[in-house]
């Protein structure tokens, strides 16, 4: 008989050794092969990953705690190594996706349940404990806990989770903090067990690496960066002063701050990529604007004004992912991201045909021995597909016009209605399950603020300080040098800043100070279960006339209530049983009175 599930809560709260990669593997497959056997055969998503599911019952989740043995803390991690496995299969096996997709949502449903019956104090430690595993090939992995694998592999399901948010909060935060060990490792644990309380134990560059913080200066930073570079291309310089040769104070600071970028894999990167392109090449035509004299100055200075111009929409794009922590402008980044993603499919059929209808014009108007520039025919396709077509540009050849309607009835009529629709469709995706899109993104921001090897975090533009002046020390000076001197060099630059967070986390945090966190907080929360709440007791003059308010018990009024913790599945074979083994007693009081009356 499997446990139930109060002994498997104590028995998660047992904290477990540090298993060796081969205890883990083997735990993984294990996981793997029970999985196989729940779901040998395709099954509904929705009947997986709901909440009454009929076949992540209780029973199951007690089986698979029971399963892990010694391991319990291991077990998140287990299920959602084994999830990624799944996932695996499912992409590189097209006849059993289905499946393999079906036994990889089970895998992540299941360690968010296991979680969900974790005592509160042992999810932290659950969720950001790190293991290794064997590789297939033989090598040991790397050391990553639950919560960087659910975040690699886009568990929704699981980092939308109540105890995944609890944890992404902390972290967010600074309640909780990463430490390092002599060999370099990193463990996190509540920050209240790294310094006492106090203005001065928090005045410590240490609090830089917290996200909340690292997402206020980065906005800050960005503003700063914005101002200087409105002020930059006000205007071309050479038409307000001729005389005007050096940089200005706006362009020195303009300068420094656009080596300032955060990139995050994918779209953004791209748009960071083409702003220090830009930028680059602005200021590299500026210096030799310089260095050069006479119109040959003015021309280089005129370039210069001109890419920076044309960077300006980007640079203001790029507020989009510096608020992503807000969830209305994060859901719309994720909705922007997977429209971009989707319409790849859009430009590789647009590719396809431009160049095939590019090089039909350019053989139809090389057949009469007098060519147009390639570029004037190509300009001619870009306009039709900007719906401003040039029909007079082809009016001399009658295939060439015709070829020209073709090209025109693909892109306006079908290609830009496909677009239409995978962008419906993508918003579509991102919208149904917003919440728990936005929940994974935010989880995911804030695991890469503090997933750097770096233990001292300078914030950009004050990387560029640390790369040049202080990293380079490291090779020279002893472990503890190198340490000290990075936290003089932090405190007396960020003495500012850890002075504000300083008195924030000492004076002004609501999570310290109780006035303010019962001043927001609801005078009735976690009174749910108290009696006076359950059956209340009515007072005053509507007591003096008889009134009362709990006529019937309130075990009566809810014991008529439906199990919505059991599908109607559940229910139904939870009474069959019951009434077979009152089938069974009744059968065995009938056979013993039968025996004494013979």
């Amino acid at each position: 008989m499997l446990p139930s599930t109060e002994d498997n809560i104590s028995t998660l709260s047992v904290v477990s050794h540090d298993p060796s990669p081969d205890t883990i593997t083997s735990l993984v497959r294990r996981v793997k092969i029970m999985t196989l056997k729940l779901l040998p055969v395709q099954v509904p998503l929705d009947s997986i990953s709901d909440p009454t599911s009929r076949i992540i019952t209780p029973q199951v989740i007690n089986a698979y705690i029971a399963a892990a043995g010694d391991f319990m803390e291991a077990l998140p991690y287990c299920l959602l190594r084994a999830r990624k496995e799944f996932v695996y299969e499912a992409n590189h096996n097209p006849a059993d996706y289905d499946e393999n997709e079906g036994r990889a949502t089970a895998c992540e449903v299941l360690a968010r349940r296991v979680v969900h019956q974790a005592p509160p104090e042992k999810i932290p430690a659950i969720m950001s404990m790190r293991f290794r595993h064997k590789e297939v090939d033989g090598d040991v992995s790397g050391r990553i806990s639950a919560l960087e694998m659910a975040i690699d592999s886009h568990c929704t399901i699981f980092l939308s989770s109540s105890e995944a948010q609890d944890v992404i909060q902390d972290l967010w935060s600074g309640r909780t903090v990463q430490v390092y060990d002599d060999d370099g490792a990193v463990s996190f644990v509540p920050y209240s067990e790294v310094l006492y309380d106090g203005f001065w134990s928090h005045l410590t560059p240490a609090r830089l690496g917290v996200p909340r913080y690292q997402n206020i200066f980065r906005i800050a930073v960005w503003f700063l960066f914005l101002f200087s570079y409105s002020l930059a291309v006000r205007e071309p310089l050479d038409k307000l002063n001729r005389d005007h040769d050096d940089l200005d104070e706006w362009e020195i600071i303009y300068k420094i701050l656009k080596l300032v970028s955060w990139r995050a894999f994918g779209f953004w990167h791209i748009v960071s990529t083409v702003i220090d392109i830009l930028l680059t090449v602005a200021f590299s035509l500026r210096i030799v604007g310089l260095a050069s004299a006479g119109d040959q100055s003015l021309s280089f200075r005129l370039w210069s004004f001109q890419c920076l111009s044309f960077a300006a929409p980007l640079l203001w794009m790029k507020l989009i992912p510096i608020f992503d922590g807000y969830k209305f402008i994060g859901t719309m980044q994720i909705c922007v991201a997977r429209m971009l993603k989707e319409s790849g499919f859009f430009f590789c059929l647009l590719a396809l045909l431009g160049i095939g209808f590019l090089q039909g014009l350019y053989a139809l108007d090389a057949a009469d021995g007098q060519t147009d520039h390639p570029t004037e025919i190509l300009h001619g396709l870009i306009q039709a597909l900007l719906q401003s077509p040039n029909y007079d540009m082809f009016k001399a050849s009658p295939l060439g016009l015709a070829l020209y309607y073709l090209w025109n009835v693909a892109t306006a009529v079908v290609l830009l209605n496909v677009l239409i629709s995978l962008f419906s469709s993508a918003y579509e995706d991102v919208v149904e399950d917003a919440a728990a899109e936005y929940l994974t993104y935010f989880a995911g921001k804030v695991i890469s603020m503090i997933r750097a090897p770096d233990e001292f975090i300078y914030p950009p533009p004050f990387n560029i300080l640390e790369s040049f002046f202080i990293a380079p020390l490291e090779f020279f000076v002893s472990s503890k040098t190198y340490a000290k001197i990075n936290r003089y060099v932090m405190l007396v630059v960020f003495f500012l800043p850890l002075c504000l967070i300083a008195l924030y986390e000492a004076q002004l945090d609501p999570a310290k100070n109780h006035w303010i966190k019962d001043w927001f907080s609801s005078p009735d929360e976690g009174g749910e279960d108290a009696p006076h709440y359950q059956d209340p007791e009515v007072t005053g003059a509507d007591a003096a006339r008889g009134l009362k308010i709990s006529k019937r018990q309130f075990k009566e009024l809810i014991a008529e209530f439906p199990d919505t913790t059991h599908s109607g599945e559940a229910v139904i074979i939870s009474e069959v049983k019951e009434l077979k083994t009152e089938v069974a007693e009744l059968k065995k009081m009938i056979a013993e009175l039968t025996a004494k009356l013979s």
